[in-house]
């Protein structure tokens, strides 16, 4: 998923503090909350290819979990959502250009990326989560206990190379979620291993006697909305903003739609 993949890190890692300070608001200059409410409307980047996150649907609409959590923050702060689509190798960049105001488009908090950006408090946690057949009761509660049994992982996926860190796994790869999921519901694999935040989604899509297994032990990685820094009133009110959907349910709505379960807090 685009929190892990891509490169983002290594590109975060290559950008000195100096360039990263060209980007930030300078001293005196007019918050960027007063720039929003002033023009009516939020400007979110996004790729709008990313289901079930952001994508187009039927009537060429932007649609998806991101969408809504954009469109109900804009809300929250008085604006409408205005989208700015824009392929994931660029997105970064046109958030430092100002061709948008935020970035809502599953960006996980990092301490690199923290050191040229601000984020709002997170609205989604991601972890690694199991899936299993629905008739299948085994406890499986850690990769060591998939000791001995089948494994399905996509080929490539941060998730391929987690599995194979555990010796004793039979490891299984593919291209990606569909053909993996159609060999544990005919009983080839014993289970797959995915995001947490596509587990939900994918079980409820595939149509096949599927369910979310256990979401694996291990530090949750925190999504959140990246902007540009220097702009403490704009990041007080996405954050306020944030709380008010957190507080009267709202986000959690929002992820059962999308997911079947709420993952905007953190694992258990």
């Amino acid at each position: 998923m685009r929190t892990l993949r891509r490169g983002w890190a290594a590109f975060l890692l290559a950008m000195t503090a100096s360039v990263a300070g060209l980007f930030c608001t300078p001293a005196g200059a007019a918050d960027l909350l007063d720039a929003v409410r002033q023009a009516g409307a939020l400007k979110v980047g996004l790729e709008g290819t990313y289901p079930p996150f952001n994508f187009r649907g039927p009537d060429n609409q932007l649609d998806g979990f991101d969408v809504d959590v954009a469109k109900a923050v804009a809300a929250r702060l008085g604006v409408k959502a205005e989208f700015v689509t824009t392929e994931w190798s660029g997105i970064i960049a046109g958030l430092q250009a100002g061709k948008f105001d935020v970035i809502v488009n599953q960006v996980a908090i990092t301490p690199q990326r923290r050191e040229v950006l601000d984020f709002s408090t997170p609205y989604a946690y991601s972890a690694a989560q199991l899936i299993q057949r629905q008739d299948d009761k085994r406890a499986f509660r850690s990769l060591a206990d998939l000791k001995g049994f089948k494994l399905g992982v996509s080929l490539g996926s941060n998730y391929n190379e987690m599995a194979k860190s555990v010796p004793g796994i039979d490891l299984k790869t593919y291209p990606g979620a569909p053909e993996y999921l159609r060999d544990l519901a005919a009983q080839r694999i014993d289970a797959a291993l995915n995001d947490r935040l596509m587990v939900g989604y994918l079980v409820k899509t595939a149509k096949l006697p599927l369910r979310p297994g256990a979401v694996l032990p291990g530090a949750n990685a925190e999504v959140a909305i990246p902007f540009r820094k220097g702009n403490p009133a704009f990041a007080k009110a996405i954050d306020q903003a944030l709380e008010d959907l957190r507080r009267d349910g709202s986000l959690a709505r929002l992820s059962t739609k999308w997911f079947d379960v709420d993952v905007t807090r953190p694992a258990r």
